[in-house]
């Protein structure tokens, strides 16, 4: 039986999507809107590296960029695919897509670790 990644991919945008759907939402209103229009207080420097300082969190941390970058990269790739009707060129666009979203993971996780 020949192996084929596809499925691997799609378990990945699945993930992603949901990750990006349930958390993004809400990392973005608290950021982006509450905390510069001033609803909630600013958390100092010391405070935010004390949240993020355990394991466990850079583990999430970590688990929520890179699902939503396997996400992006999937529906990049099929929007160059189906959309601009990139056929002939599909494996290159696979391995930037997906390298892409790799090579900012492993970024990630070295950022994250040395944190």
């Amino acid at each position: 039986m020949k192996f084929h990644a596809e499925p691997f991919w799609w378990s990945l945008f699945g993930a992603g999507g949901a990750i990006s759907a349930l958390v993004l939402p809400v990392l973005l209103v608290f950021f982006g809107i509450a905390m510069p229009f001033g609803w909630v207080d600013v958390p100092s420097y010391e405070y935010l590296h004390q949240l993020v300082e355990p394991l466990m969190v850079r583990l999430i941390l970590l688990a929520i960029i890179s699902l939503s970058l396997f996400h992006w990269a999937h529906r990049f790739r099929f929007t160059l695919y189906d959309g601009f009707q990139l056929h002939r060129i599909n494996l290159l666009i696979a391995i930037i897509c997906y390298g892409s979203a790799v090579v900012i993971t492993v970024y990630t996780a070295y950022s994250l670790w040395n944190f």
